[in-house]
């Protein structure tokens, strides 16, 4: 059955005659998951259709490994055919408080929950690898361990395994943890009797869906990553659409909005994992300072966390956007020192921050003092300025 683990509770040291599901459950405790659960590689048959929906309407954005990996990511069997059994653990991630909180904060960034601290692949892989070495060892079976990294479709597979389902938004929703759990999972080739699957407990709630701020869900279990924050300021490697700036607020990575509105966060937990606790310097950071960082300053702050994989300049970038929502007139000089920034991605965002938090007239004389050859950037100047088109 599915095992559920206290965050109080301690291994166990193993008994004289532990089943390989005893010490599955020991070692899952052991390593730091709050739930492990096993179900079979052929047990997500409408997963396949629905990824190849997905890509086929293009809601992938950008992200074109998902296209190039759709037969290995729809079927487990195609990624390593001597599968036969899928061990899923969950690691939760529960914040302290609630992250929407933080966005009427406009002179502050909004981090995504998951993203405060280390980076959880890191972590996950880590002690998976420790626990598939343990299996291995006892069953002398083979292993494979995967992240989320992998073309595994890891929330199909903890559904079916019970661990949870996926809600509305996409994400699994556990009736124990709500919306916040890190997946991972080992495959491997011993055959582990398999947990019965969840079922959907959504009803008739829209909570997640209304929260959106980017109208992102075309139909519920739908999402169209195109408009998601969450994309648009990690996976989107150009400018963001103007269209969805204004709604991007102060969030300078990722979004949280829809996993924070579900109801069965009444059940959740605060991470245990120390790891995964919020840094102080990253819980609210004063967009001021963000506006600050070079690429050394930048991976010196994001050292260790999954920030640094989208580089200084796409972090600028979402960081000029949020000092345009803000409203805050003492940014005006910072946002003005990156115009003359080497990224063109970064000196067009200032444009658009500038044009935000500086007069007309204002703008115009700084406009006059430019001279950009850029042409994505020259974009941004004649949508600030449509009255002056010819800025060269």
């Amino acid at each position: 059955m599915r095992t559920s683990i206290s965050s109080a509770a301690k291994p166990e040291r193993p008994a004289r005659r532990e089943t390989l599901r005893q010490m599955i459950d020991r070692e899952a405790a052991r390593a730091g998951f709050e739930a492990v659960a096993v179900t079979r590689p052929d047990s997500i048959p409408l997963a396949p259709e629905r990824l190849r929906q997905f890509v086929a309407e293009r809601f992938h954005g950008s992200m074109e490994w998902m296209e190039e990996t759709l037969e290995r990511r729809a079927d487990p069997r195609v990624l390593w055919p001597e599968v036969r059994s899928v061990i899923v653990l969950a690691m939760n991630y529960g914040p302290d408080h609630d992250p929407r909180d933080l966005l009427a904060k406009r002179e502050r960034g909004a981090i995504s929950v998951y993203a405060r601290n280390r980076d959880y692949h890191d972590i996950v892989k880590g002690r998976l690898k420790e626990m598939a070495g343990r299996i291995a060892s006892r069953t002398g079976e083979d292993v494979k361990v995967f992240v989320d990294t992998a073309p595994v479709m890891e929330k199909p597979l903890a559904e079916a395994a019970g661990i949870g389902w996926q809600g509305k938004h996409t994400n699994l929703v556990s009736r124990e943890f709500g919306s916040w759990l890190f997946l991972g999972s080992i495959f491997t080739t011993a055959e582990i009797e398999p947990d019965e699957a969840e079922i959907d407990h959504c009803g008739s709630c829209r909570a997640c869906l209304d929260a959106c701020p980017t109208a992102a869900f075309p139909a519920p279990y739908r999402l169209d990553a195109r408009r998601c924050i969450s994309y648009l300021t990690i996976e989107n490697k150009g400018p963001i659409p103007l269209e969805f700036r204004e709604a991007v607020g102060n969030r300078v990575y990722g979004c949280d909005d829809c996993l924070a509105a579900c109801p069965w966060n009444k059940f959740a937990r605060v991470a245990s994992e120390a790891k995964l606790i919020a840094r102080n310097d990253l819980r609210e950071p004063r967009l001021a300072d963000l506006l600050d960082l070079d690429d050394a300053a930048f991976r010196a702050l994001f050292s260790g966390s999954p920030v640094k994989r989208i580089g200084r300049d796409r972090f600028l970038r979402n960081v000029l956007v949020a000092a345009g929502n803000s409203g805050d007139a003492a940014l005006v000089p910072r946002c003005q020192a990156l115009l003359d920034d080497a990224s063109p991605l970064v000196r067009g965002a200032a444009v658009w921050a500038l044009s935000r938090l500086l007069p007309g007239p204002e703008l115009g004389e700084l406009a006059s003092n430019f001279h950009e050859t850029d042409a994505s950037v020259l974009a941004e100047w004649r949508a600030a300025m449509p009255e002056k088109a010819a800025i060269a």
